[in-house]
Order: C-alpha cells, then structure tokens, then sequence
C-alpha cells in the first residue's frame, strides 16, 4: 500500500460520522452567523435592530451609519478572526504534541507579542502613532519565531519546541514584568494593564485590515496540516513511514500559529484560554480526529469570542469588562475538569 494511501485509510471514517461532521460544521456555521447578527445589534447606541440593519445596509443616518460600519462591524469581524485563529492554533498544537492541555501561547508567541506591545506603551510610541503599537506586537512574534526556530533546531522533536516555548515565554514575561516594574509613568502602567486584559472595543477597520493579512497567511498552513495530524495519532515513526515529513510540518505549524496569534495579540490584546477549551470541547464531537478538530475548532473559536465580546457589553457596559478576563473566568473552571479528567484516565 503506497503512503498516500495508508494517510488516506487512517483518515477514513465511517459514512455516518461523515455526515455528523457535516451536520457540527453546519450548526456551527449558524451559531456564529446568529452571534456575528447579534454582535451588529448590540451596543450602547439607543438603536432599534431595524435601524441598525438599514443603516448597515443601506448608509442612511449619518449617526448611525457610523456606529455600524464604523465601530460595530470592524468589531464583529475582528471576534471572528481573533477567535477563529485562537481556536484552530490550539487544536493545531494539540494535534501535534498529542496533549490535550496545548494551548497556543505554550510557544510564547502571544506573551513575546504582548511585550512588543507593552515597549510601544511605555515608550509612548503608541499614542505618537496609530499602528505603533501593533506593528511592534507583530515585531514580538517575529521575534519569537525566529528564537523558537533557533532553539528548537531542525530536527528537534516535540518535546524541544516545548521547552523552547516556555522558555521564550519566561524570557517575555520577565521582561514585561520589568517593564511594569520600572515605569516612572503611572498612567502608561495603567493602560499597560488594561491593554493585557484583551479587548475589541474601540477597534477600526484600521485593525482589520493590519491583522487579515497575517491571519489568511496562519489559516492557510495551519488547514493544510489535517492529514499530517491524522497520522501523527499513531506515532511519529508511523507518520514519517506514511510519508509525512515531520519537520516541514512542525515548520508550517509554528509559522501558522504565530502568524495567527501574533495579529490577533497585536489588534485585540491578551485573550486565553479560548484555544484551550474549544478543542477539548469539540473533540468527542468529531470523533477524535485531529484533521477534522481544524475546521470545527475555528469556527467554535469565532463562536465563543463572539458570545464573549456580547457578554461584556451586556453585563458590565459601563464598566468596560475586558474581554480576556471573561474568557479566563469562562475558562478556567473547564481547565480544571480538563486536569481531573485526564488524572482519573491516566490512573485507570
């Protein structure tokens, strides 16, 4: 049997699991289209759904033709991008070092973006110029690739690239820390802060248009990796017998996940646990197959950005509840049945 073949048997799954995978991703594709539709009508705006459709649609009323196409809509798209790339980078680093408890700021990717970003705070670059401050995350992450690269090696295996992330990742965040540390300017650390929390209010097509680019460019490798993954679930030896060349993956895997996490840290800020949760939740759904986790958890990632981003502007909208943090709180009792679940599997 040749290789493509035996990638392609260990991919097969029966014609009903083919049509349940069919039926998630359309339900999915509902949800996040009901919740992209809900995101345009809420706000603080005193808007009927009416007025806000027509304006959207139809650029009558001065007023409200900005709120929708200017601070709504950029928005709602920037949720969806963000919270896709969030999604399928965790099942793609899932998928690959066959843990479930990857997640996408385990290469330090995110944590270097945030300190490029948190340099452009304190230097008050970022109030000087519009797209400093995510020109400089997206410098971060670059920087975080090339020294994940370097260290992981070209034949490193997975346990290396995890040793390098979390390194990367103490580096950043001390260096962060520092940062914070030794600002003389009180109100810089305070929007420092906030700014690590994760937010979209406030984002224009400006940002939009600055993370897309990098965005197609991580979905693009990372989709491209579902039979790569496939065959990794029975062992790298498996895998490179079935012809799948480990190091080109592991090289498109970092590249997609960087470029996806480094624009969405550059355009919204610190966002966790978002491609955690929803592969964990989403696997059993598609039978455990790594390949067919890449769709479903995209489009669960846009989805839970989406009811999170309308969740702070519905519990606390005059407080200005950061994003990151409702999705830490969302997250973080889920991790932890994650943890116990996996405890009480490996003690059977």
């Amino acid at each position: 049997m040749s290789a493509e073949r035996s990638i392609e048997a260990v991919s097969a799954v029966p014609a009903g699991a083919g049509q349940g995978f069919r039926a998630l991703i359309l339900a999915l594709c509902g949800l996040v289209a009901a919740l992209f539709v809900g995101s345009l009508l809420v706000g603080p705006a005193a808007l009927s759904p009416l007025e806000s459709l027509s304006a959207l649609v139809t650029g009558r009323g001065e007023a409200a033709v900005l709120v929708m196409r200017e601070i709504r809509l950029p928005r709602a798209i920037l949720a969806v991008l963000v919270g896709a790339s969030l999604g399928l980078s965790g099942a793609a680093l899932q998928g690959y070092l066959r843990n479930p408890l990857a997640e996408p700021g385990l290469i330090g990717v995110s944590a270097s973006a945030a300190l490029g970003a948190v340099i452009a705070l304190q230097t008050g670059l970022a109030a000087a110029h519009a797209l400093a401050l995510p020109g400089l995350a997206l410098a971060g992450a670059l920087v975080a690739v090339l020294l994940l690269l370097g260290l992981a090696g070209p034949r490193g295996g997975a346990f290396t690239l995890i040793l390098s992330g979390i390194a990367i990742s103490a580096l950043a965040g001390a260096l962060t820390s520092l940062v914070l540390n030794l600002s003389p300017n009180p109100y810089a650390a305070a929007d420092i802060v906030f700014w690590m929390m994760g937010s979209l209010a406030d984002r224009s097509f400006t940002h939009v248009w600055l993370a897309l680019p990098l965005t197609l460019i991580g979905w693009a490798l990372l989709a491209g990796l579902g039979r790569g993954l496939d065959a990794l679930t029975l062992g790298e030896d498996a895998a490179e017998a079935l012809g799948i060349r480990l190091s080109r993956l592991r090289l498109a895997l970092v590249i997609g996940v960087a470029a996806c996490v480094g624009a969405g840290v550059a355009v919204a800020g610190a966002i966790g646990f978002v491609g955690l949760i929803v592969p964990h939740l989403l696997r059993p759904l598609v039978g455990a197959r790594p390949g067919r986790l890449l769709l479903a958890s995209a489009l669960g990632g846009a989805a839970l950005l989406l009811a999170s981003d309308l969740a702070v502007r519905l519990i606390l909208p005059e407080r200005d509840l950061k994003l990151g943090v409702l999705t830490a709180i969302l997250g973080a009792p889920l991790f932890f049945h994650l943890i116990y679940k996996t405890r009480a599997e490996a003690a059977q």
